[in-house]
């Protein structure tokens, strides 16, 4: 009964927030970015619960906590230096400075003004798209394993129910309606992941204990004290993660926008501390407690959990009191909610600025514009929680290969040319043409060849086949081959790139 209260009382309040800026949406801009008029704190705050969803506490910290151990940890604080401290500094004045000059909403018409054309911000629309599903989805399925849980409900009713709640709250309350949930559901982030770390080495007698327990796990290799170790048992493709988890956030939409919201360069100054902080406990919080899964959970005679990666979190939940657990539910919740509405926000006002409004010759007016997002938000919730409900069944594809795939093509796409974009005059169109085909085309043709052809490939110690690597070269080859390519393409037209770089020199 109290986990029933609890959960209640905070979709209400959730409900409430939407319903109160409902009237406070005078247009596109209000409703996509909040007027540009956010401080630090609640840009801070949806740029952290906008990173850190079930995807994270679920899927990554239970995945990758069996695999690593404490040295999960690690990616933790790669997402708090690499993911949230860095783009705050090298991407956060310049990227509000430059939006706001090109007078740009989204990512897709970034590119447009940015580089002079409407065929990159047609396909930066449609990656987006299509590529942001898998990881809603994903959420969805983080969300879904731990409810079923704690209240005996099928995923399946979870993911519905969760969808709907999500779709009125956006659809009604637009971004600040969302960047007011982020900053309440990061104050639950905070205190609900200290207090489960905390509980959770407690149930083995403390940090030195659980340590000690850790250490006496054999790997697959038969060594011990290696669960407990710094650089625990594969150090490599811990890199990896590290790199795909980190790295994407500079060029995923969802989370580049949050800086054009922004209202000025001292909120910068100030949301760079608060993003940080923020990271470090809940990602170092989520991961670190899931590097003591396999004092919860058994293996099977694979070596795997028993009931699936995805079950190991919420199994480790079902030792916490009851009203602690009520508390996780809707930390998780939370997490997951903020992730959801940025994401649907992201996609269905890029679907209606950069696709729908062209078709229509812009003849489309703020009015039409926002209700058209309204009817997007509902339909691309819908498919996510179609696709969540499919592949939940599939033991193929876990969270961490949904996130994987998400974030490997959009940030193997964009993470380049919205970087370089900043900084760099010279970068061409055709070298951003580059940036999309090789994203896309590399997490593509992993997919099919490893991840559903079922294909391994082992290459000194790094796992090839696995969908976080291929995102993370994506990522990295992107950044090498964009500045390349430009150096060997036609020149962009300088008077124009020069006005635009006004507006950060």
């Amino acid at each position: 009964m109290t986990l029933w209260i609890t959960l209640a009382a905070y979709l209400c309040l959730m409900i409430g927030i939407g319903a109160y800026y409902r009237k406070k949406n005078q247009g596109t801009n209000d409703y996509v970015l909040g007027g540009r008029s956010l401080g630090s704190w609640f840009t801070a705050f949806a740029y952290g619960t906008s990173y850190f969803s079930a995807v994270i506490f679920v899927g990554y910290a239970g995945k990758f906590g069996w695999a690593y151990g404490a040295s999960a940890a690690w990616i933790g604080i790669g997402n708090a230096i690499i993911g949230s401290l860095l783009p705050w500094i090298i991407l956060g004045k310049r990227t509000q400075k430059m939006s706001k000059h090109l007078d740009a909403r989204t990512m897709p018409e970034f590119f447009e003004h940015r580089y002079d054309s409407k065929g990159l911000k047609l396909a930066s629309a449609v990656i987006i798209f299509i590529f942001l599903i898998p990881y809603t989805a994903s959420a969805f399925n983080g969300l879904s394993r731990l409810f079923e849980k704690a209240f005996d409900v099928d995923y399946s009713v979870c993911i519905i129910a969760m969808g709907i709640i999500t779709a009125v709250y956006v659809i009604v309350g637009g971004y600040k309606a969302t960047a007011l949930n982020d900053f309440i559901q990061g104050l639950i982030m905070l205190v609900g992941i200290a207090a489960v770390v905390i509980t959770i080495l407690n149930a083995h007698g403390g940090l030195g204990s659980s340590l000690d327990k850790l250490g006496d796990i054999a790997d697959p290799k038969g060594r011990t004290q290696i669960y407990n170790s710094l650089f625990g048992p594969d150090p490599i493709n811990l890199v990896g993660v590290v790199i795909l988890t980190s790295l994407g956030t500079w060029g995923l939409p969802q989370m580049v926008t949050k800086f054009y919201a922004i209202k000025d360069e001292q909120a910068i100054k100030q949301g760079t501390i608060i993003s940080t902080v923020f990271a470090l406990v809940v990602a170092g919080g989520c991961y670190f407690q899931g590097g003591f899964g396999r004092l919860f959970v058994d293996p099977d005679e694979t070596g795997a959990p028993v009931e699936g990666f995805d079950s190991i979190i919420p199994t480790m939940m079902n030792s916490l009191p009851e009203i602690l657990f009520g508390i996780v539910i809707v930390l998780v919740l939370s997490a997951s909610m903020s992730t959801l509405s940025s994401l649907v926000l992201t996609s269905s006002s890029t679907l209606t600025l950069d696709m729908i409004k062209p078709m229509m010759k812009n003849k489309m007016d703020e009015k039409k514009e926002v209700l058209v997002m309204r009817i997007f938000v509902a339909v691309f919730l819908l498919l996510s929680c179609l696709i969540a409900i499919i592949t939940i069944r599939k033991q193929v594809t876990v969270i961490s290969t949904l996130m994987g795939i998400s974030w490997g093509a959009l940030a193997g796409a964009f993470i380049a040319p919205f970087m370089w974009g900043l900084y760099l005059k010279r970068i061409t169109k055709a070298a951003v043409w580059t940036s999309f085909i090789c994203g896309v085309g590399i997490t593509v043709a992993h997919m099919f060849y490893f991840t559903f052809g079922g294909h391994t490939m082992m290459l000194g110690g790094l796992a090839v086949h696995s969908p976080i690597n291929a995102g993370a070269f994506a990522m990295l080859f992107s950044i090498v081959i964009v500045p390349i390519v430009s150096l060997f393409t036609a020149k962009p037209d300088e008077a124009k790139v020069k006005e635009i770089f006004t507006s950060v020199e």
